[in-house]
Formats: structure tokens, sequence, C-alpha cells
């Protein structure tokens, strides 16, 4: 199939147009906001050509074409007439789905993603230096130093950044909450970490009985301060008037919430931040390797949920604890078995679409993102992804018996043995790697694919695709005769002035060089495409035989000017009915030209497709014809 007859299964499957309330695309997969879920045919869009995947999950429905593919699906979906948004406007939207938790969830994630990258490269550069002091290297003080700003900067910062992106996610002012984050951290407040070590740094005692230290490395704390005060700042600004905004509004949320911050909320959510981390290390530190167990078996489930960014708070918090984060390891435990069970699909199957679509799926896995390889093969298939699941349990025990704890978050897998360079555990890390990817592909090769059943059964998913999204099953393709849809002089489809239609590209076929400007049906058939500029048909004959017919030569860029069509998609013609008209005129003025292409789009379906006309054509008279 082509894109175009791709784009047209997809709408059919997702309920039609009216079913669609816009759709946009990211790298690699196409967003649609529908409706009614109910109405989606997943096992039809999950077995399409060119399809990856396809989940529901924050609101969308995400279909997933990798990268290049679906910016081509993207163009011919919203050629076919599927209204568009863009992703921060599909993101608002899917904010308002699900329960509160994943809604609160979905909060996290949009916070925290943005502070990643600044974790990961610290992760690194002590990495870096962990390397080069096991390698005995002594460095001077000076560059000692600078390592020292290089690795504890974005900790000792990190309230301001926590603070900034709260900001940033629930409308306030980032700027005004970056400097009320680093009030936090200020250098007059004692710090946190010099008062926690007992020595000579104490406390504040503010009014004789608050004790104030900074909240250097804390990350809940930040969090809820951001919140209140980017609803606090949004609160003032309606009350003050527009004149005076810039001067009392910013004055007013940093003196009130600086005050809650250090005095309030800092002190108590700082115990319950204490709590939960105190929570987070006795799951982990389990006897027997059970923490890592328990959470390795359950991520990718998580990750099916949607809800998984609650593991970049918990991330963070031990990286601004430790400086280690025993769940980086744990986590790519599950992921390597995830892309391993992939791996096993790939090499078991003798199908070449599942070929193409698992090993790139695996190697995304490996690169850090599971997705494809979850939504595209293990969990469609069933048995790979829950095997994949105990070999992810039992990696994630082996991690947490070996002790690994990485030096960031953010990255897995290959990127993720920076992580372990510098610590002294890259043996042990890579050791815990092998036996994932061993036990996932292993398991699944064994017990979780069947080829054989698969393949049995190909034919008959192929004819639930085409009886569920053209509501019948196709019969066979038999002979027939295409009237002219246009009436004019013939023109040979190699003298036509579009590459695209002359080379063929498209299938075989002929133009007319129009005297009326009337578009009749070349054949009894159903309207499988008619553009909302009028300007092209799309017919598939009760024959079999696909027909594109294309008014002139670039005028989709006249955006309807001059072209009226009579039917719309669904709607069955008989033969010279008419699909629409059109003004040579303005096309003329347009400066193009209004040659029209007929084309059978399936021609490689059948034996023979051929011109019968010469000369002029009137209506009725015969144009094309086809042999099965």
């Amino acid at each position: 199939m082509n894109n175009q007859e791709i784009a047209k299964k997809v709408i059919d499957a997702l309920g039609g147009r009216e079913n669609v309330n816009s759709v946009a695309h990211c790298a690699t997969r196409l967003r649609v906001m529908v409706k009614d879920e109910g109405k989606i045919n997943k096992e039809v869009i999950e077995n399409l050509e060119k399809v990856q995947g396809a989940f529901f999950n924050s609101g969308q429905y995400q279909i997933i074409f990798g990268t290049g593919t679906v910016n081509k699906m993207y163009d011919e979906v919203v050629a076919l007439g599927l209204p568009t948004s863009s992703k921060d406007d599909m993101k608002a939207e899917a904010a308002k789905q699900g329960n509160w938790f994943q809604r609160a969830i979905r909060t996290f994630g949009d916070v925290f993603v943005p502070i990643i990258p600044v974790i990961v490269a610290t992760g690194l550069f002590m990495g870096v230096r962990g390397l080069l002091t096991a390698l005995g290297v002594t460095l001077p003080a000076d560059v000692t130093t600078y390592t020292q700003i290089l690795t504890d900067t974005a900790f000792i910062i990190l309230p301001g950044l926590v603070v900034w992106s709260t900001f940033r996610v629930f409308g306030g002012n980032p700027a005004v909450g970056i400097v009320l984050g680093m009030m936090l951290v200020s250098g007059s407040l004692p710090n946190a970490w010099a008062v926690a070590s007992g020595g000579e740094v104490t406390a504040m005692n503010f009014f004789g009985f608050i004790p104030v230290v900074g909240l250097q490395g804390s990350v809940l704390p930040a969090f809820i301060i951001g919140v209140v005060g980017a609803k606090f700042e949004k609160a003032v600004r309606k009350v003050v008037p527009d004149v005076i905004d810039l001067l009392v509004t910013p004055f007013v949320t940093l003196l009130v919430m600086s005050i809650l911050g250090l005095f309030v909320i800092g002190p108590v959510f700082h115990v319950v931040e204490n709590y939960i981390l105190i929570a987070t290390k006795a799951i982990l530190s389990m006897p027997f390797g059970l923490g890592g167990f328990l959470i390795g078996g359950v991520h990718q489930l998580i990750v099916v949920s949607g809800v998984h960014h609650i593991f970049n708070l918990l991330e963070v918090q031990l990286l601004a604890a430790d400086h280690a984060n025993p769940f980086n390891a744990i986590i790519t435990a599950a992921m390597t078995a995830q892309g391993a069970a992939t791996v096993a699909v790939g090499v078991k199957t003798k199908n070449p679409k599942l070929k193409t679509l698992a090993f790139p799926a695996a190697l995304s896995a490996f690169l850090g993102i599971t997705e494809p390889a979850i939504f595209g093969v293990n969990l469609r298939f069933r048995k790979p992804f829950f095997l994949s699941l105990i070999a992810g349990a039992i990696g994630g025990g082996l991690a947490s018996i070996l002790g690994l704890a990485g030096t960031g978050n953010g990255i897995t897998i290959i990127p993720g043995t920076m992580l372990y360079i510098g610590n002294g555990q890259l043996a042990q890390y890579l050791l815990m790697v092998a036996v994932s990817f061993v036990l996932g592909f292993a398991l699944t090769y064994m017990f979780g694919y069947e080829d054989e059943k698969e393949v049995a059964t190909e034919v008959e998913t192929e004819r639930l695709v085409q009886e569920e999204t053209t509501g019948n099953i196709p019969a066979a393709l038999q002979n027939e005769t295409l009237v002219t849809p246009i009436v004019g002089d013939v023109v040979a489809l190699a003298d036509v002035n579009d590459p695209v239609f002359s080379s063929g590209a498209m299938g075989q076929g002929i133009a007319v060089k129009p005297s009326q400007g009337v578009v009749y049906a070349p054949a009894d058939a159903e309207v499988s495409i008619a553009f909302p500029t009028g300007h092209a048909f799309g017919l598939k004959t009760t024959n079999g035989a696909e027909v594109l017919i294309h008014v002139g030569i670039d005028t989709v860029t006249m955006n309807g000017e001059g072209f009226e069509a009579k039917v719309a998609q669904g709607d069955k013609v008989k033969a010279g009915d008419v699909l629409g008209t059109f003004d040579s005129n303005k096309i003329a003025a347009a400066g193009l030209d209004d040659t029209t292409m007929v084309i059978v789009t399936n021609t490689a379906d059948f034996s023979s497709v051929g011109p019968v006309a010469t000369g002029s054509v009137a209506k009725g008279d015969a144009l094309i014809e086809v042999k099965a």
C-alpha cells in the first residue's frame, strides 16, 4: 500500500473523520485526539503496513510510524480532511484527560523532564572525575575546584531549577520562579548540608523559635513552593491594575512566597520529603535484591500506564541526597529485557514486515526508548511482554544485589554506561545488562512467540483489515473499461508537464485537456477521496480499480477557488454522475495548467492498464481499459 491508502485506512479505523477532534505529530508518532476511544478499531490499525505500534495514552491515540515516515503520513491524513492542531494544543487538551492521579503524574513529568538534561550532564561529569581518580590521576588544586563546580552546581541550585520549571508549567512568570527558587538557597542562609553534617554551622532561629536553613538539594518543597507561588502570582495579577502590574505583582509574589517558602512550606515539606526518601531507600535496600526484583518487574507495566514520570522525582531526590541513583540500574534491567524480547521475535519470525519492525524497535529500546518495542511488538503478541517482565525482575534483583547506582538519571542501557565508568561499577553494570538480555531473549524465543501460528493467521488478519476499513471483503478484480470523466482532447500521460504523473509513479492512465468544466464518474464506484478543495477525486470501482482524477497541475494551491465538489467521501456513484465542476478560466488566470489526469493507482494489481482513446472524447466514451 502507498501512504495515501494507509492514511485512508487509518482514518476509517479511527472511526472516520467525524470521530477525530484534531491530529498532530512528533518525531515518531501520529497523535490523534478522538471523541470516542471505543470507536477505534485498534487491531486494524496495529496490523496496517508501516505502523510500528499504537496505544492510547494521555488522552491521545498515538500511532507509531517512525522518524521520517510520520511526517509523510501526517501530510496524507491532513490532505484527507483531518483537522490539525499544534502539539501544545494537544498537550493542553490531553492534560484534561485521565483521573486525578494520572494528571498529577503527568504534571510531575512536565516539571522534571526539562531538568533531566542538566542532571545527566552532572552525572557524566561525576563519571569522568571518578574515572580519572580510579586511574590514579592527581589533579592540581585549581582543576579539582573546577571539577567540583561541574559536579556540584546543579544540585546546589536544584530548588531554583524546580521552582522555575514549576512556575512555567503552572502559568507563572518563570523569571519570578527562578529568583524565588534561588532565594531558597541564598548564601546568606546556613547551608543545609553543612547543618546536617553536625559541624559548627547551625540553623538560624527566626523570631527565636523557627529554625531555618537553606533548601539545598530539596525537591518536593521546591515543587510545592512553585505550585503555590505560580497560583498566587496569577491571583495577584488579576486584582492589580495593568498600569502598575510590572511593579506590584513581582514584589508581592516574591515577598509573600519567600516568607511562606522559608518559614512554612520549606520546613514542613522537607520533613515529608525525608520520609519519602527513607521509604524509597527502604524498598531499594530490601534483602536478597527483592526491591530491585519488584521494581524491575513492574517498571514497564508502569510505562504502559503512562505514569512512569514519578520515578523522575524519586531519582532526583536520591541524586540530590547521595549523588547516587540505584533506580537507574534497575530500570535499565527492565528496559534491556524488553528490547531483548523484541530481538527474539525479530530473529524467530519469518514475516518480513515484522522483522523490519522488530529490529529498529529493539535498537530504540537499547538507546533508552521502549515504547516502539512495547506497543509495536511485545504487547501486541502479549507473551513476549510478560516474559520480559520476568526477565526484567531478575535483572533488577541482580542490580540490587550488586549494589549498582548510577551517577545520574535519564539515560539507560547503551548511553547509560557513562554513568558507571567513573564509580568503579562498569563491569557489574555490563554483567547485569548481559543477564537481562539473555533472559529476555531466551524466555521469549523458547516460550513467548510461535511464528507458525502468526504466519497462519496473516491472511485472516489482512482480510480483517480490508473488511473493517472498507466495509466489505475485497472482491476479486475484474476486467472493465473506464469512460472518460472529462470532455476534451486526449493527452498522452508521458506528455503531461508533471513528472509525478508523466513518469507513471502514481500508476498508468491518460490525461485530457478539458473543453468543459465538469467531472463525471468513469464507472460505478464508491468515492474514497473527495478533497475539500474540489480539485481531485479518488474512486474505487465495483470491479476493483482505484481511480484518481486530478483536475489541473498544482491546482491545490488555488485552495478551492474555481472548484466545487458535488460528492463526499463514501458516496456511491454511477458512471456519468457529476463529481464536481471547475472553471478553466480561473485556473488559467492563476497561471496553471488545467490538463486533467485520470490514473489507475493500483495498476500493479492488474495484468494491464492502458488507454483506448485518441483525439477528442465526449461524455460516455471509453478512455482506459483495465484487465485483471
